[in-house]
């Protein structure tokens, strides 16, 4: 099997990201029931979208996301995505996304796309937001992960907020495990901070991060809201903690009213 450069930026291959687009629409939209708003809102040129991370290693919101982005603006609208280094090089994983454009989760990678005026996505919350409890699941669970304002501040870039609701019933969390996690320092070893219990099929109950599973039917609404650009960027306004804070709380608070009324949207249209 071919093994990329997981740190390149010249992996992707847009004859394959437009044929996946095209082949894998019908389907999930279906499946899922996708619903998304706020497409006007993605912005030319450079751009950092930031999503509340679900489903664990299906990620399907991920898809239907670049799929709407697709249709509505072109191949430029779809990101490339920060992936954790473990997940990105599992076997066939690793054929399947580096291609599509996935890179380790890396500033300086970042940095480059950004060079190239690419759009980039990533997920803050990681594992934490990934595996938080069903009950928390229209929760926005950043945890003290700021890296992404950094990001964005030093490059002088919009972030573009992507808000899921329903991706994360695809499986049911019922403890995120992150004692457990520090028990067995796979913090320290693989920069995992939870090691969930997790119902999914067809594998039933499972301890730690669950294999990749058949999801379950939910419905999956999106939004992207407007640009959020900041007043001060650069390397200085990066390493102000307090401005950076108030940068994510910013963000966070956005995300998180979004999640709370597609949520609701979800709600009646089960209804």
């Amino acid at each position: 099997m071919k093994h990329y450069d997981i740190d390149s930026i010249d992996n992707r291959d847009p004859e394959l990201v437009e044929r996946a687009m095209t082949v894998l629409e019908g389907p999930l939209t279906r499946y899922f029931r996708h619903v998304i708003h706020g497409l006007e809102h993605i912005p030319p040129g450079a751009a950092l979208y930031v999503g509340n991370h679900s489903s664990g290693p299906i990620t399907p919101d991920t898809f239907t996301f670049a799929i709407a982005a697709y249709r509505e603006h072109g191949i430029d609208a779809v990101p490339y995505g920060l992936g954790h280094e473990v997940a990105i090089s599992v076997p066939f994983v690793h054929q399947l996304l580096v291609p599509l454009g996935a890179v380790r989760a890396c500033h300086d990678t970042a940095h480059r796309l950004f060079a190239r005026d690419k759009k980039v996505l990533v997920y803050p919350g990681g594992d934490l937001d990934s595996w938080r409890v069903h009950r928390d699941r229209d929760k926005v669970i950043f945890g003290p992960r700021r890296g992404y304002v950094r990001l964005a501040l030093r490059a002088g870039v919009p972030i573009v907020p992507v808000v899921t609701a329903g991706a994360q019933e695809t499986y049911i969390v019922l403890y995120d495990g992150q004692w457990l996690a520090k028990l067995l320092r796979t913090d320290a070893l693989f920069r995992i901070k939870a090691w969930p219990i997790v119902l999914s099929l067809p594998w039933g109950l499972t301890i730690g991060p669950p294999l990749p599973y058949i999801p379950l039917r939910t419905r999956i609404h999106q939004a992207v809201l407007p640009p959020i650009r900041f007043t001060r960027t650069g390397d200085d306004a990066a390493a102000d903690a307090g401005y950076v804070e108030r940068c994510h709380r910013e963000v966070h608070d956005a995300m998180q009213r979004a999640l709370t009324q597609l949520a609701a949207e979800r709600s009646l249209a089960r209804a």
